[in-house]
């Protein structure tokens, strides 16, 4: 593909309008033997031309065209990209989100509430699943149950929340200072070899554990209560008021948080 093709120009639009560059304004017959774009395509394609601002006309009789200045060809020809791409931007964030309220593996109870033990198989599938559908960032908070969780019951859980990140995306971690008493002198290695750009703080005390996806979507881990080592399940919230609220919560804790990575 050519480079004005990746523009949005067709073959046959690209050879009329570098045609028009070179033998100025003419008519659209004289540009169908000069461009070879087919005589019953010309019309199509100047027509396609001139409603994208690309090529103008001279009231002559026959009509003659005329292509606009390159640089603003080019211009409109990106700005023309540009909406589109934002038009499928948006289209991605609605799939994201349909995506991320049907990932969990069974129906919840009450539209909100999923099972899943710590280190459960089922949990780190969707665990791998609920970030890799993140698209800006995820902030999250990693106090109890894990801090009183063996590594060995953490490492899978952990492995597949690291390796769904896309690339680079944006990770910010306060964990419970607890939780380094559990996890290996190798941690930071794990982290390091994982796609997304991690940024990591411990603070003293982490109430609760949980993350916000996206600013959209925030998840809450619900402590077994009877085995503080274990999850009873998670709790995820959509409702934006909800969203915000965590998300205070995280930059609050964040703020008097220490470095770690």
């Amino acid at each position: 593909m050519t480079e004005l093709g990746e523009l949005g120009l067709s073959s046959y639009e690209e050879q009329a309008y570098r045609t028009l560059l070179v033998t100025g304004a003419t008519t659209a017959a004289d540009l169908s033997t000069a461009s070879e774009v087919p005589r019953g395509r010309i019309y199509d394609v100047l027509n396609g031309l001139q409603s994208r601002g690309l090529v103008g006309t001279q009231s002559t009789e026959p009509t003659r065209y005329h292509a606009v200045d390159p640089d603003v060809a080019v211009e409109r020809l990106l700005a023309e990209r540009t909406r589109e791409l934002a038009d499928e931007w948006e289209r991605y964030r609605g799939v994201a989100s349909s995506v991320r309220s049907n990932l969990l593996p069974t129906a919840p109870a009450d539209a909100s509430f999923w099972l899943g033990s710590l280190g459960g198989e089922t949990m780190r599938t969707s665990m791998a699943e609920h970030t890799r559908t993140a698209t800006e960032s995820v902030l999250a908070t990693v106090g109890p149950p894990y801090q009183y969780a063996s590594w060995e019951t953490l490492r899978t859980e952990v492995a597949a929340f690291l390796d769904g990140t896309a690339d680079d995306l944006p990770v910010s971690l306060v964990l419970a200072e607890g939780v380094l008493d559990v996890l290996p002198d190798g941690f930071p290695d794990v982290v390091a070899s994982a796609p997304g750009s991690f940024e990591i703080r411990t603070h003293p005390t982490v109430p609760v554990s949980f993350d916000v996806v996206d600013g959209e979507l925030a998840t809450l881990d619900v402590p077994h209560p009877v085995r503080r080592d274990d999850r009873l399940g998670v709790v995820g919230v959509s409702d934006p008021d909800v969203v915000a609220a965590f998300e205070r919560e995280f930059r609050t804790l964040w703020a008097d948080a220490t470095p770690l990575l």
